[in-house]
Parts: structure tokens; sequence; C-alpha cells
């Protein structure tokens, strides 16, 4: 079965968190509490998505953390790699050098293919997005994609 860590989905939920107020400071045990987390989980979280450049922490009375950048020019492709690293479905995806039938492997470029669709995905979602049912009391809406055209390069800083 293909799926994200566990403390990645957690990173998710606490960029959400920090999404749906982004100019505001949070203490780790304020976003513990809000996104139902042991603090242990939460610090650690904090940690590597500063880390990553995504939130920014403050120290002080009036400190906390918050995001870098507006929750629209976030994906979840970015807090998938700041927890897990590159996306990579397969080692040969993301890299070469890693496995010993490489040179003669007939679906090595479908698996790339494969790859770069589901790094689309997640880069097509935003936290902005992400947000959307915690803003909307009760009702779900369902996300609606915007891929970016194939020659647009990935929204990096």
């Amino acid at each position: 079965m293909l799926k994200l860590a566990k403390l990645t989905d957690y990173a998710t939920v606490l960029m959400t968190v920090l999404a749906a107020e982004p100019s505001a400071w949070a203490s780790a045990q304020e976003l513990a509490e809000r996104s139902h987390l042991s603090l242990a989980t939460t610090s650690k979280l904090l940690k590597q998505l500063a880390r990553a450049r995504l939130i920014e922490a403050a120290r002080g009375v009036h400190g906390g953390y918050r995001l870098l950048r507006a929750p629209n020019q976030i994906t979840v492709a970015d807090v998938v790699d700041a927890i897990e690293g590159p996306i990579a479905v397969t080692e040969c995806s993301s890299h070469t050098g890693g496995c010993s039938i490489e040179g003669s492997c007939g679906t090595r470029a479908n698996w790339r293919l494969i790859n770069t669709a589901i790094r689309g995905a997640l880069e097509a979602v935003t936290l902005a997005q992400m947000t959307a049912p915690l803003r909307r009391s009760g009702s779900e809406t369902p996300l609606t994609f915007h891929p970016r055209p194939a020659s647009a390069p990935p929204a990096r800083e």
C-alpha cells in the first residue's frame, strides 16, 4: 500500500491549523491543543517545518510560530518534502543508482511518469484549499484542483 507516514499527515494537520490564521503567532502548546496532537509530536514537527522554511519561529512572550508564506503559496507537496524528503514512489523514480536492475528495467520510465503525476497532484493542492472545510462549519466542500501547466516550474522560494 502506498501511503504517507503518520508524521506527514500530522504535519499537514498542523499546517492547516496555522493556515486558518496565517498572520497570527501561536505557541507550540496552542498548536498542540488546536490540532489534537501531543506537545512532543507538535514540537518535533514544528522544528522540521521551520528547518524547511515553511514556518517561522519567534521566542518571547509574543512569540510562537506562523507561516512564512501565504496559505495559497504553500502546497501539500511542500509539507511532504519537509517531513519525508523528495516524493518518490520507487527508489529509481527520484534518483539513479539504488537498484541492481536499473539498467535493464522495463518499468522505470513508467514509474517516473507515475511519480510525476503524484507530485503534480500534491503540488496542485494548497494549504488554503486544505483549510476550506475548516472555515465552513460542518459542510465539507470538495477541493478544486488547478494543476500547473507541464512547462511551469514548481513554486519554490
